[in-house]
């Protein structure tokens, strides 16, 4: 494990964090609907995040690629920490919603941040590692959160819980604290350079300038987007699909999504352990396909097929790993890193407008059509794609797009 102190530091800290934002979800919900007792307003809660995208990053990978990267996020996830920490001295919905918006708009600004760092902090061939580790502790958390919240509710407050979610980010903040600083030159003129309307523009010019240059990263790039995008809005009519199709009850449908976890813990388990084995297209290609079948198989099972329903639910759980570990790694090595903080977020933006068209869309369709019919078709949409993004990587491995993979695969087989 030589020279793997600092991204386990990384881990983790954002692991803890992790944590820490899912007690955090079942709590801010719970704590919504005591204060509203209205569905209408925990829906609320599922915009916040998109509407502080839009409204950030126009604008936030300019301050990114100029700033201290590890400075940057040890100070959002103070903020973070401060903002979340003051929710329980409010009890009405509108400084609530506020308070979300301000943590999401600091939140828009960390996951690009964090890309960029993790790329230089991390060598080329340790990516592929690293993403499925890191990959490995999200889903970890992601098991981990909601129960710790059950018990935390049950035994004590939503207060507690959310208090809990504000020390996770003070955790978080102190474990990047002690990492290297990898932007040392950021300090020395770059970072005071007023942000201005002109350099924005220019920064925009500079994304889609790189993006003219790299068609082939485009491609993939995009497909696996919509790929991702077309899951997100999947994701939104799974608990209407399964009492009104499958018929299961509220508690049957916690322990499909408790099935889920397990099988994405299980499936970060296995890439971490086999991820130097594959190829990056593999786990991109099969990946996307697999998880995307999850979903189709998931909605066409009925109150006749729930085996079907619980099957799906799982490959989706597992194989969604080994997508992420694909296209981060693939992701992280053909975007410049000097480039990468403007890059994420100008795309952040538009998959921000995407998600919500696509999530109105299909809720939409689904009310005015069949239900079934409607959530089967994009599923098929979304499986249509991964066929096409599986062909479309292994074509371009003849070209310069994995160049690198096989230079990383040789220096880590000795």
């Amino acid at each position: 494990m030589k020279g793997w102190k600092n991204p386990l530091l990384l881990i983790f800290g954002i692991g803890i964090s992790n944590i820490g934002n899912w007690i955090y979800f079942v709590a801010i919900n719970l704590l919504v609907l005591k204060i509203t007792g209205s569905a209408a307003a925990i829906a609320g809660l599922f915009i916040i995040r998109p509407l502080a995208i839009l409204c950030t990053n126009t604008w936030a990978g300019s301050v990114i690629d100029r700033v201290n990267k590890r400075k940057l996020m040890v100070y959002i996830d103070l903020i973070r920490g401060l903002l979340i920490a003051i929710i329980p001295f409010f009890s009405s919905l509108i400084p609530i919603y506020i308070i979300m918006f301000l943590t999401n708009v600091a939140g828009a600004f960390f996951a690009p941040t964090s890309e960029t760092y993790i790329t230089k902090l991390v060598p080329a061939e340790k990516r592929k590692r690293f993403n499925s580790m890191f990959s490995f502790a999200t889903s970890g958390a992601m098991l981990v959160g909601p129960s710790v919240s059950g018990i935390l509710i049950m035994y004590g407050s939503i207060n507690t819980s959310i208090y809990i979610n504000a020390v996770s980010f003070f955790f978080c903040a102190a474990a990047i604290f002690f990492l290297p600083d990898v932007d040392q030159s950021s300090d020395n003129g770059t970072a005071r350079d007023r942000i201005t309307m002109t350099m924005i523009v220019s920064d925009w010019k500079a994304v889609f300038n790189f993006g003219k240059t790299a068609m082939g990263f485009m491609l993939v790039f995009l497909i696996f987007q919509f790929i991702t995008l077309i899951s997100f809005a999947l994701d939104s009519q799974e608990v209407t699909f399964i009492q009104q199709i499958v018929g299961l009850s509220e508690k049957n449908y916690g322990l499909l999504v408790s099935l889920t976890g397990a099988g994405y813990v299980a499936g970060s388990f296995a890439v971490s352990t086999i991820a130097n084995r594959l190829s990056i297209r593999m786990l991109m290609g099969m990946g996307s396909f697999l998880t995307v079948s999850g979903y189709l198989l998931f909605y066409i099972s009925s109150s006749g097929t729930v085996p079907l329903a619980v099957f799906g639910f799982v490959l989706i759980g597992f194989f969604s790993p080994f997508s992420f570990t694909g296209y981060s790694t693939f992701f992280q090595n053909n975007v410049p890193v000097d480039l990468m903080g403007r890059f994420s977020s100008a795309f952040a933006f538009f998959q921000a407008m995407i998600q919500i068209i696509l999530t109105l869309a299909l809720g939409y369709l689904a009310e005015h059509l069949d239900l079934q019919t409607v959530t089967v078709v994009f599923a098929g949409i979304g499986v249509l794609l991964a066929v096409f993004l599986t062909s479309v990587v292994f074509l371009q491995s003849k070209q310069n797009l994995f160049a690198l993979e096989s230079e990383t695969n040789l220096t880590e087989n000795g």
